[in-house]
């Protein structure tokens, strides 16, 4: 059997006050991608402004601003423009958002090894970290009530 291309990818959107990202999430992106975590499918930053309209930037007009520059998109264009449209609803005015297409390289191995063990991922969901860590938090607070 043929191994996947690409494993499972996610769309991620991140919203910053400001007009661009800080060095500290550049940072964290490189990180991810050059250590084998993740593969950088698609990234494009949008900004919305305080009257609603919305701009959008795609990485090769930013790269050097903001330090990407030695960073390879792998399928540009996963993020169109229906997506990039509905996803700036979701950004305050007068912030800008970057959105990430990732692919999750761990994962692409897991699915990989699954078919051609004649199995297939039905269902896969992320669940936020600040709502893992909100429950997780409760459940603890739980245990200790009812243990104390």
């Amino acid at each position: 059997m043929a191994e996947f291309e690409y494993g499972p990818a996610e769309f991620m959107v991140a919203q910053f006050d400001t007009d661009r990202p800080s060095p500290g999430v550049v940072e964290a992106i490189l990180d991810l991608v050059e250590n084998g975590t993740v593969r950088l499918l698609d990234l494009v930053f949008v900004e919305r402004h305080d009257d609603g309209s919305v701009d959008i930037i795609e990485l090769e007009e930013i790269g050097d601003e903001i330090g990407l520059t030695d960073i390879t998109l792998d399928a540009t264009g996963l993020a169109g423009d229906e997506d990039v449209q509905q996803i700036a609803e979701l950004l305050e005015p007068g912030s800008t958002g970057a959105i990430l297409v990732i692919e999750h390289l761990w994962a692409k191995d897991l699915a990989n090894r699954f078919f051609q063990s004649g199995g297939v991922v039905l269902h896969s969901e992320r669940i936020p970290a600040p709502v893992l860590n909100a429950v997780a938090a409760d459940a603890f607070d739980e245990l200790e009530t009812t243990e104390g």
